[in-house]
């Protein structure tokens, strides 16, 4: 196993807050500084951000945005399952959509689902109501927002199958509306301008029988419990599968499941995961996963990616 070394981390950031609010005086949402992030990230590390904003409503996310200083960075925070927050904080403002962006309605074979609506209720909402063609919703770690940004897949199908449209706030606030077709899907991408926030989705399925959806979401239940490390300090897929290949194979035949970096390692269930066993720094998960990069490029010459989104400032070492 690597040593991991001590860190310090920074100061806290300026205090922005009292200028915003300044600025807005209509604002609704809850506004705090300095805001710890490790609570809302499934790996549970990372620093502090500058400035969390939790908005009220799509009208007051709107709002925000469209009297933000633009040379304020911006990160829009889902269910914090596939994303690294480094131990030096985010700068700017994060902006996580809380309990007004998880309505969800049906009708006929259509599902409308807030930006914040986790993906295996979503798949659960189809299930009772006999819709299929959204279980694989049931094997994602995510919620709808990010489902939407990176084109989220399991079990052989993927959101671009079964989304009919969506819409957001842009950075200037104004309202924004997609198509299917224009939000240029590929895997684990979309072309929509990564300014936009996310805050709705419409999906449709077909006529399905409720109890055969019902037993096909508890097979995908249990393929995930004995192929993937659930109920684990996980982001997900780190890696994303390079073209003619599986990022886990490659990893394995690198000789890297198991290997640790500190309390960070490659899980030994499923080695394109990476879990903190406790005490684990962002700086250990992201040192363990170039760790694992530069193995498979020695051993295969494939270069991997990264799929779990990196922010933050680096702590110095």
């Amino acid at each position: 196993m690597l040593a991991s070394p001590d860190k310090d981390l920074p100061a806290a950031f300026e205090d922005i807050t009292p200028d915003l609010r300044r600025k807005m005086p209509l604002l609704r949402g809850s506004l705090s500084s300095n805001a710890p992030m490790a609570p809302f990230s499934w790996f549970r590390t990372g620093g502090p951000a500058q400035a969390l904003f939790e908005p009220e409503s799509e009208s007051d996310l709107a709002y925000f945005l469209s009297r933000l200083d633009p040379a304020i960075p911006v990160l829009a925070l889902g269910a914090g399952s596939n994303i690294l927050m480094r131990d030096g904080g985010i700068r700017g403002v994060v902006i996580r959509l809380g309990k007004a962006f998880q309505n969800l309605a049906t009708e006929a074979y259509t599902l409308r689902a807030g930006a914040a609506v986790p993906d295996v209720k979503l798949a659960s909402t189809a299930a009772q109501a006999g819709i299929a063609g959204l279980s694989f919703f049931r094997g994602i770690p995510g919620s709808v927002g990010g489902a939407l940004r990176m084109n989220a897949g399991a079990y052989g199908a993927e959101t671009k199958n079964v989304l009919v449209s969506c819409r957001g706030v842009d950075r200037k606030g104004n309202i924004v509306e997609h198509s299917n077709a224009g939000m240029g899907f590929s895997y684990r991408h979309c072309t929509v301008a990564e300014d936009v926030i996310f805050t709705q989705a419409v999906f449709a399925g077909t006529l399905g029988d409720r109890q055969g959806i019902l037993a096909e979401m508890v097979e995908i239940t249990r393929a995930r419990a004995t192929t993937q490390p659930v109920n684990t300090r996980t982001g997900g897929s780190t890696f994303k599968n390079p073209p003619g290949h599986k990022a886990w194979e490659l990893i394995d035949k690198a000789g890297c499941r198991g290997l640790a970096v500190g309390d960070a390692q490659v899980s030994e269930l499923h080695c394109n995961f990476l879990i903190n066993r406790g005490k684990a720094s962002a700086s250990d998960l992201e040192s363990l996963g170039e760790l694992v990069r530069t193995r498979v490029k020695e051993t295969s010459g494939v270069s991997l990616e990264w799929e779990i989104l990196r922010v933050g400032r680096r702590c110095e070492t």
